[in-house]
């Protein structure tokens, strides 16, 4: 039997959020990833707000202007300072892709954590419901969703986000299927605990890894189609602009004028980069079955 010193010198318990949280910083390319996301954020938020131009500002004496120390990014076809339409699209393909994202993740993680978790009868016609959805043609739908409720860019976000989340509901359902065999959730139905509070406490903590990567893969999915709607005259609206649409105009003009493309193109791919990065170091990180170190 142990004595009470060494009881008392015994290393305290970490909750699943601290564990993870010392695991995910030990995760050089996920820091790395966040650290860049970070910036890039606080250089969109942030940025409009000390450059000396406006994002609609056109100066045609400053037609196509390569990188200089007046346009550091350059100017487009317009005379517009490129850096600063590059600060506002980033406003606008980030908020698109994460409250998107969010809309689809409360749906697709409740929905699918629901089906998981009841079976039999339940589950069948739930997924049915998913299968039929997945039949329709997701980017008709989103135009039909825009062309009834309006043009405007928070509907922008839950019409995507809307058909978003059934890749995410099966995912999670599972998952959650895997997990309705293990002792630990058996313990808690023995319990008499809640269906709500299982799935709530114990099921949804348990699927965050794989919720996490496949977010990382959501939110550029979802830009690219915000670009797409934007391109069709149903998302952003001129002069307006997100990096989608800037890389759409860069390609008409790529072999004059390459910045157009390359520039935003870079900020698009490294933002891209970063989300996969930081993805795989939170999925490894919250699995909660991974032996701490």
């Amino acid at each position: 039997m142990p004595d009470v010193a060494e009881i008392d010198a015994a290393e305290p318990g970490a909750s699943l959020w601290r564990d993870a949280w010392l695991r995910l910083r030990k995760n050089r390319l996920a820091v790395f990833g966040g650290v860049a996301l970070i910036i890039i954020t606080l250089f969109c938020l942030v940025g409009p707000w000390l450059s000396r131009y406006t994002y609609e500002e056109q100066d045609f004496a400053q037609y196509a202007k390569p990188p200089s120390a007046l346009h550091w990014f350059g100017t487009d076809k317009l005379g517009r300072d490129q850096m600063t339409r590059i600060m506002h699209g980033g406003r606008i393909s980030l908020g698109v892709g994460i409250c998107a994202t969010l809309v689809s993740l409360t749906i697709g993680v409740l929905y699918g954590a629901l089906a998981g978790f009841l079976g039999g009868k339940t589950d069948a016609a739930m997924m049915r419901i998913v299968d039929i959805l997945y039949a329709l043609p997701f980017t008709v739908f989103v135009i039909l969703l825009m062309v009834v409720f309006g043009r405007n860019i928070v509907l922008l976000f839950v019409a995507i986000g809307a058909v978003e989340w059934l890749t995410m509901a099966r995912i999670v359902r599972g998952q959650v299927q895997s997990l309705r065999k293990q002792e630990f959730i058996e313990a808690a139905l023995s319990l008499g605990l809640s269906q709500r509070r299982i799935i709530l406490r114990h099921m949804i903590p348990n699927v965050l890894g794989p919720v996490a990567v496949y977010t990382t893969l959501t939110i550029p999915a979802v830009m690219l189609l915000e670009a797409f709607l934007s391109f069709l005259g149903l998302g952003v609206q001129p002069p307006m602009s997100s990096w989608g649409t800037m890389i759409k105009d860069g390609a008409e003009l790529m072999e004059e004028f390459p910045w157009l493309l390359m520039i935003p193109a870079a900020f698009f791919s490294l933002t891209l980069f970063s989300l996969n990065f930081l993805g795989d170091g939170l999925r490894d990180a919250l699995d909660v079955r991974t032996s701490k170190d």
